[in-house]
């Protein structure tokens, strides 16, 4: 959802430290589009801009987010720093980096100490990183609930349409279509 869009009271804040993380955040943003969730979108850098970034972990409660999903890379301590600050879930997105290919931002999500938890999805996994949140949300939310039933149900069917192409064309003819 554009800015404008946005209700009042967003159930997500979506929060990447740079611009170049977009591409990844997008597709969790896309998700929760498609489940009709609501949702605000920021770069703010916990290394850059530690007041900035304060200002926002602090206030997300009161803006009415139940879930965060944060991505980083590198160092990547935004989604650490966000479920140290923010009392409920954090979902961390660790990005594909040039220097160790994203294992370097793995591994600093997925390593917090105890007491300070971050949910991580898989390097450049935004989808999945939307998905999560989504799910979260239906635990209390029979609407939305349904709604990622028919989600599930209609991946379901394209897996179903690909092998019927598959068993149809065969794999030399269905790989040239590709």
């Amino acid at each position: 959802m554009e800015r404008e869009e946005e209700s009042a009271m967003a159930s997500v804040g979506i929060v990447m430290g740079s611009d170049s993380d977009l591409p990844i955040m997008a597709k969790a943003a896309e998700v929760l589009d498609e489940l009709g969730i609501s949702y605000e979108m920021n770069v703010i850098s916990a290394h850059r801009e530690p007041q900035e970034f304060f200002e926002y972990a602090n206030a997300a409660e009161e803006k009415g987010y139940k879930v965060i999903i944060a991505g980083a890379g590198k160092a990547a301590h935004l989604p650490g720093m966000c479920a140290a600050i923010f009392p409920m879930p954090v979902i961390g997105i660790p990005m594909k980096t040039s220097d160790l290919g994203g294992v370097d931002s793995l591994y600093s999500i997925v390593q917090m100490p105890t007491g300070i938890p971050v949910a991580t999805v898989a390097i450049n996994g935004g989808a999945n990183a939307g998905i999560l949140a989504a799910k979260i949300l239906a635990t209390s939310d029979a609407a939305l609930l349904e709604r990622l039933k028919g989600y599930s149900a209609n991946l379901k069917q394209q897996v179903i349409e690909k092998d019927a192409r598959l068993q149809e064309l065969g794999y030399k003819e269905y790989l040239k279509q590709q």
